[in-house]
């Protein structure tokens, strides 16, 4: 049984006396704060650790490694001391640098001999939730007309962002955004507002798509190939959202009764979508978060690292608990497959408006049907140890 809190024993006195009366009047304790607690543990203590193909996730680390290398030595990697200084990734990034491709047995040896592997917890609970996202595609064309008439904008010029961590560490990974009126900022049009036509006019879009119901997943996925009427491939990636809150039309659809909790899932849902046109903006505009996009040149998609994301290998986490690049090491199920574990070697490369916490994963499953599938399905439970090299202790362990 947990401690009582001072604030806590007046409510325990009254309900000695009157229980019935004060126990309906006594508000509920607020859950305690989201606390990452890290557990070093041994690579024979992580589940699955000898059966994974390491070296499938070298190319993600040397991606994250070659944006250190471009950070003074003396650089933190936030949130807080967890992640250490850039320059105590020097010597094991030289270490990947060497390391030949597709030998695993070297791989393993590498991640042993430089890396420590910390087990993380939400305080008590080790437990989190691990989602999977996909890079969408769609087709279109750089001008209106015929069935492209779905823009997909670019960055609005009067849209403005702003990284809360820079004005208290304790909002470190939480971003704002909206415009300025009058020398204040305000909130930015809704998405009802802008496919209402909020932002005609201003010459902001980027690609006309040819499928609305298309184009509400590129927003949910965060970026996306555009096959063009000339055979050509455009890929876009994220650039900005209107800063309001992301709320899930699956949760809507169990809320009015149109799917139940057991049923949701991205095909689910994109079924309902299509067999309710009709319908189907009205739900999406109950999701009031806006995506804007650039057009990407060379690899992709990019993660908010700034590096380009490796399929099944780089995992989106919350920036405010997890550093970006560090390897991490994921135990879950397969997605839809609730028998089979998933266990692998992952890089800590992008964040999510919905991945919040300090056990929280969303795996990047790549482009194509297979990858759309697995996104789609996964939404399970799971555990994941962090990789720091070794002298890196982890130290703002409970703060």
């Amino acid at each position: 049984m947990r401690p009582v809190a001072p604030t806590e024993r007046p409510c325990l006195a009254a309900a000695l006396a009157a229980a019935a009366f004060i126990l309906a009047a006594c508000p509920a304790a607020p859950p305690p704060p989201d606390t990452l607690v890290l557990t070093p543990v041994r690579f024979a203590g992580l589940p699955g650790w000898r059966d994974d193909s390491h070296a499938a996730a070298v190319p993600a680390l040397k991606r994250s490694c070659d944006r250190f290398s471009r950070l003074p030595g003396e650089w933190a990697l936030e949130p807080g001391d967890i992640g250490g200084i850039a320059a105590d990734w020097r010597a094991p990034c030289a270490a990947a640098a060497a390391l030949v491709e597709g030998d695993d047995a070297a791989a393993r040896a590498f991640f042993e001999h430089w890396f420590t592997p910390l087990k993380a917890a939400n305080g008590e609970e080790s437990t989190g939730l691990f989602t999977g996202y996909y890079e969408a595609e769609l087709r279109g064309a750089r001008r209106p007309g015929g069935r492209y008439t779905v823009p997909v904008y670019g960055r609005p010029s009067d849209l403005v962002a702003a990284d809360l961590g820079l004005f208290d560490e304790v909002w470190t990974g939480r971003r704002i955004a909206g415009r300025v009126v009058d020398g204040a900022l305000r909130p930015y049009d809704t998405r009802a507002e802008i496919e209402a036509g909020a932002l005609q006019g201003q010459g902001v879009e980027l690609v006309w798509v040819d499928d609305f119901i298309d184009a509400f997943l590129l927003h949910v996925q965060g970026s996306g190939r555009v096959f063009l009427e000339d055979g050509s491939v455009m890929r876009v990636g994220f650039a900005g959202s209107n800063g309001h809150p992301f709320h899930a039309i699956g949760r809507e659809l169990v809320r009015t009764g149109q799917l139940s909790r057991e049923e949701v899932s991205m095909p689910s849902i994109l079924d309902w979508l299509r067999a309710h046109p009709g319908e189907a903006r009205a739900l999406m505009a109950t999701n009031p978060r806006y995506i804007f996009f650039r057009e990407l040149e060379g690899e992709g998609p990019i993660g908010a690292q700034g590096v380009a994301l490796t399929s099944g290998r780089s995992l989106a986490v919350d920036p405010a608990f997890i550093p970006f690049g560090v390897p991490i090491w994921l135990d879950t199920t397969w997605p839809g497959v609730p028998d089979r574990p998933l266990r692998r070697l992952m890089v800590a490369q992008d964040a999510g408006f919905a991945i919040r916490g300090p056990v929280r994963g969303d795996v990047f499953w790549g482009y194509g049907d297979e990858a759309m599938g697995r996104a789609g399905r996964m939404d399970q439970e799971g555990e994941y140890y962090l990789l720091l090299p070794r002298g890196v202790s982890g130290s703002s362990n409970g703060s």
